[in-house]
């Protein structure tokens, strides 16, 4: 067993002894809230999430190029689910291990549940794209099958084989003298049964379609029967390949074909405290995975036959479970290619963020590749010292607040040392800015997260590029991601040194920025610019910090201070009769949370929680949780923001951060939580939940039986689409002072 894995057991049942363990009140003690019927399966919650998300590729209110958009996201976000979560389960049911989660469900009863609840959904994606064809036919965009086409076009197409594909195809027979051939992950590929006219034997073969090619060839010269303007029109590359395979199999008869997918075990384990250098060894088990890794799911056109069907389960060492038949086209995340059609009515309505007001009154920003001007005037530093300023994205620009308050530092000759890090990044503005600071003589460290799981590529080649520059940097801690969002600045202001910081819910990233809700704390408040060194010095050095004055960070004080907010709150119920939580995130999954939630919820404290994906806590049940409500948003932006709100008996509090309420971002992450202290920007944090909860187009409820029901606008009710009301609010406040 792989060194993360016995942690993972062992911190599991250390949280189930303390679920026993820990008090309840007396009126309670008939209750047992570790019993399993009081959780969601974690996998099954995640499953509804991608239902839902399903839902806006089904829903006729979704611009129609929005919809594929939607069901692209839904296939992607199963692939990866395959990779990390089926795969994870798999590899527990192989090794024997038989503890089960909260809900009761062994890894083999897991795997059968996803099964059967996701087979109906996969059936139900594919029915509804079919229905999007004519619908896309009507605005002049023909995603076609190679039957549609004439002879003309077919020869059309047959030269453009010749000439751009054929040479870049591997036919890879299996026989004695072949070897079953080894398919990368998620690769879309032929099987292909030909016949030896000389010898009369059929033979299977396989042909990779090459994923270095785009997965739908254009028709330039197309034209529909109906009199209408043709925006697009195309024809998907493996059946253009498909109907040339007598090319490849010259004197062959080819007596079916037809496509398959595999998805492979991504889960990656590293023996980090045996590595002798963890850059080479991720590198080394990257290359292993791709190929090496088990095969988890095949995915087949219902066509296909018998014993081509047969022969890939077995030599990929499958069953009937791991199979899942696909009525039409394999692989729809690639539809999302198709958003760039120049159809602005069929998509949502551009969006651009704001600057914030305060921002505003800032030199003209400036290019991120040249030197600033700070110029005499007002600079980024001293409008952080007349208070703190909270940004909101992608409502607010990602570009002309964080970005800038790094470009800014790097040119500013008053700035020595920049410290940050680095979850997952796009690259270019943030690194270029890294690189210049320690151009300019700056002490510049960066904590680059080698393990950011699908993104360890991407990090190493940044790590590799920042060090070549003379950045320190640094690859986290053994046995933990560091996934906190942090930056720490120090600045000589005449005869002192002043630390600013960014605190925030959401990755470095310029272009998720634009696509994922977060907010982000920029401030010079000392004592957070004191924590920030101390959790630095943690991060970079050796030293056992087990306090702050500020921050809740995880796996220090986060869980222990989290727990004793939502009892302190019970207690200030029962004072004042007025306890009220709300928490947004993106996973409600640790059971010593969920447990405190359902102990706080007997007490009559009114809890609400926005949570988008996976939520194992069962909300409504009398005597349990009757006090709590649990919705979720999906829209047009990725609600990624985590929001925790405390009453405390009017003394109201609020923190941001990186975490959510998971095991994982509890007990295996460095992760950081900041309280806000500012009256303007609380109100602002304040605002931001009350518009949420409202929300009646996007939120779904979820029911005690785990299902979620979409609100409606009640008959003569306006729509209140929380993101829709937060790009007006920010339109509206981009010009008055914050």
């Amino acid at each position: 067993m792989c060194c993360s894995e016995l942690t993972d057991r062992l911190l599991f049942c250390e949280h189930l002894k303390q679920c026993v363990e820990a008090p309840m009140s007396p009126k309670d003690k008939s209750i047992a809230l570790n019993d399993p019927q009081y959780y969601f399966n974690r996998e099954l919650s995640w499953l509804e999430f991608n239902q839902r998300v399903l839902h806006e590729a089904i829903d006729s209110r979704t611009p129609l190029l929005e919809r594929l958009k939607f069901a692209a996201i839904f296939s992607s976000n199963l692939d990866e689910f395959f990779m990390v979560r089926v795969a994870l389960l798999k590899q527990r049911l192989r090794a024997g291990i038989d503890r089960f989660p909260p809900d009761g469900l062994s890894p083999q009863a897991q795997l059968e549940a996803i099964a059967q609840r996701l087979r109906p959904m996969v059936a139900e994606q594919h029915r509804h794209f079919q229905t999007l064809r004519p619908q896309l036919i009507e605005h002049g965009v023909y995603l076609l099958d190679y039957a549609d086409l004439n002879e003309v076009q077919q020869r059309s197409l047959q030269d453009y084989f010749e000439r751009r594909i054929y040479p870049v195809l591997t036919p890879l027979a299996v026989d004695p003298g072949h070897p079953f051939p080894q398919m990368s992950n998620l690769s879309l590929n032929l099987a292909v049964v030909v016949r030896d006219p000389a010898t009369g034997k059929s033979h299977f073969a396989r042909v990779k379609v090459p994923s270095s090619l785009p997965r739908f060839i254009s028709l330039s010269d197309f034209q529909p029967k109906e009199k209408r303007s043709i925006v697009w029109a195309g024809v998907p590359i493996e059946q253009v390949i498909a109907h040339n395979l007598k090319l490849l199999f010259k004197g062959m008869a080819i007596e079916s074909y037809s496509l398959f997918r595999v998805t492979r075990d991504m889960y990656m384990e590293l023996e980090e405290d045996e590595a002798g250098d963890l850059l080479s060894a991720i590198q080394q088990e990257l290359r292993t995975v791709r190929l090496a890794g088990s095969v988890i799911r095949l995915e087949v056109q219902s066509t296909m036959p018998k014993k081509a069907r047969q022969t890939l389960t077995e030599e990929l060492e499958l069953t009937e479970q791991d199979l899942y038949e696909i009525e039409g086209l394999l692989n729809l995340r690639d539809l999302m290619s198709l958003l760039s059609l120049p159809l602005p009515d069929l998509k949502d309505p551009p969006w651009s963020p704001v600057i914030p007001a305060r921002l505003r009154s800032l030199d003209e920003y400036y290019s991120l590749y040249d030197s600033p001007t700070l110029g005499d005037g007002e600079d980024f530093f001293s409008m952080i010292r007349s208070g703190d300023l909270l940004v909101h994205h992608p409502y607010e620009s990602f570009n002309a607040s964080v970005e800038r308050f790094i470009a800014e530092a790097a040119h500013d000759p008053k700035v020595l040392t920049i410290k940050m890090t680095l979850y997952r990044t796009s690259g270019d503005p943030i690194v270029n800015a890294l690189i210049a600071a320690a151009n300019n003589g700056k002490q510049v460290v960066a904590l680059v997260e080698l393990k950011a799981r699908f993104d360890e590529e991407n990090n190493i080649a940044w790590a590799q590029l920042l060090e070549k520059a003379g950045v320190h940097v640094v690859y986290g801690l053994v046995g933990l991601k560091t996934h906190t969002k942090i930056i720490l600045i120090v600045r000589q202001e005449g005869e002192e040194l002043r630390r600013y910081v960014h605190i925030g819910t959401g990755n470095y990233n310029p272009k998720t920025a634009q696509l994922y809700t977060d907010l982000g704390i920029i401030s010079c408040r000392d004592d957070l610019g004191a924590d920030l060194t101390d959790l630095f010095n943690h991060l970079t050095g050796y030293t056992r910090q087990d306090s702050y004055r500020k921050l809740l960070v995880a796996p220090v004080n986060l869980r222990d201070r989290m727990i004793a907010m939502l009892r302190r709150e019970a207690d200030q119920h029962v004072k004042t009769g007025s306890g009220y939580v709300i928490a947004k995130m993106n996973a409600l999954v640790d059971p010593l949370i969920i447990k405190t939630l359902y102990e706080t919820s007997q007490a009559g404290v009114k809890i609400d929680l926005i949570v988008r994906g996976i939520c194992c806590l069962k909300p409504g049940i009398k005597g349990v949780s009757e006090n709590i409500r649990v919705i979720s948003i999906i829209g047009r932006f990725l609600e990624h923001s985590r929001i925790f709100y405390f009453h405390n008996g009017g003394a109201e509090e609020f923190y941001i951060g990186s975490a959510d309420w998971m095991p994982r971002n509890l007990d295996r992450r460095v992760e950081a939580i900041t309280p806000i202290e500012d009256p303007t920007v609380a109100q602002r944090l304040k605002e931001i939940l009350d518009v949420m909860l409202a929300d009646n187009r996007h939120a779904w409820e979820l029911q005690p039986d785990g299902s979620y029901k979409q609100r409606h606008p009640a008959k003569d009710e306006l729509d209140r689409a929380a993101q829709t009301l937060l790009m007006e609010a920010a339109l509206r406040s981009s010009n008055q002072p914050q």
